[in-house]
This record gives C-alpha cells, structure tokens and sequence, in this order.
C-alpha cells in the first residue's frame, strides 16, 4: 500500500512529554481484534485520552484544542513494549506524519517508517527546547526536511540533522512500503532473473 510521499513537512506539533510511552498504551491490546484496518484513530491513546464512561479525559493533550499538528512530539524511548504494527497503524490514522523523541524502541520505528511516519530521533536537549517552544506558543512551527535530515524551529531557526536508513529514506521519499518498492524495480528483478538463468 503506498503512503504519502514525505519531503518537507511543517507543522505545528502535539506535546507528549511521558517517557518509556510503550505500544500497549498507545493502542491497547483489546483493539487488536479487527479484521479491518479501520477506526485505529479513534483507538490511540485510549484509555489515556477517554474515561471508563468513553467521556473525553479533559486533561490529556489530544482532547486540548490548542494543540493540533501534524507531529507528535514524545518523551524518551517513544514505542517500547510488543511489536505491535497497530500502534504505528494509529498514528498515521490520527493524522501524524512525523513522531519526534530522542530515543525510539528499533521495532517502532521500522513499523512507522514501513507505513510512512517518519521517526525523528533527535539529542535530549533539542526535545528540552522543542517541548519548551511549544509550551510558550502552541502555534510554534516546526519544519522537517527529510532530504537534508534536518529538524528545525522555524521561530528561532535552531535546528539538528537527524540519521536514517538510505532505503528507508527513498521509500518514505517517494511514498513506498516494501511491496511498492519491489513492484517499481520489477523490470530489473526480471532482467537479473533473466541473465542468471543456466
């Protein structure tokens, strides 16, 4: 299944200063039953962001208004737990792009990248300075560059490159999981096939 194609993204972002945020707590087990990938959106966070009444719990930040965005800002070592696919699933459902953390669980990150989130894993004090930027101005805009793999705070224009896997960063460039990626290399698949036949 293709994804969008990720460049640059600017965006204001959502804050989620918890460390050690594991798989079961951004989607619980119990959503793991569907046979369709459908309503994994609704499902992020649960029971962090919903009362055992399914009432919003007013103080969690996806139920804040001031915070809206296309990135998830998250505390250190952001999808540790199972190797649940259903938690990277609910990200992008709920309309993240980008996930930003100074440490994120190996697993995690491969399930974000194979679905077009792209994990930006940046120092302990530049995730200091972004969680206080946005802090002071909710609104504050944060620009991700894939190509030159740099984050930057568009207020201040400090900023920090960031690593990433070669074929990871031409899949997510130019919109691909794995099975997208064998299809647009099909015809040199076929051509080596051919010539190391017997």
């Amino acid at each position: 299944m293709a994804y969008d194609k990720f460049t640059v993204l600017s965006s204001t972002a959502v804050p989620l200063p918890i460390e050690n945020v594991d798989t079961d707590q951004i989607i619980p087990a119990r959503f793991l039953k569907a046979t369709k990938r459908e309503g994994f959106d609704e499902n992020l966070f649960r029971d962090w962001r919903y009362n055992p009444d399914n009432t919003p719990k007013q103080d969690f930040v996806l139920n804040n208004p001031i915070y809206t965005g296309k990135i998830l800002v998250g505390g250190r070592n952001f999808g540790s737990g199972s190797s649940r696919e259903h938690a990277a699933w609910a990200i992008y459902d709920y309309g993240f792009r980008c996930v930003v953390s100074s440490f994120f669980a190996d697993i995690f990150k491969n399930n974000s990248m194979n679905i077009g989130i792209l994990p930006v894993t940046v120092s302990e004090g530049f995730l200091h300075q972004i969680f206080t930027a946005i802090e002071n101005d909710p609104n504050t805009l944060i620009e991700v560059s894939l190509e030159a793999q740099t984050i930057t705070l568009v207020s201040t224009g400090e900023k920090e490159s960031f690593d990433i896997n070669g074929y990871k960063k031409h899949n997510l460039m130019n919109g691909f999981d794995d099975i997208d990626f064998l299809h647009n290399i099909k015809t040199e698949i076929t051509a080596f096939a051919e010539n190391s036949k017997y």
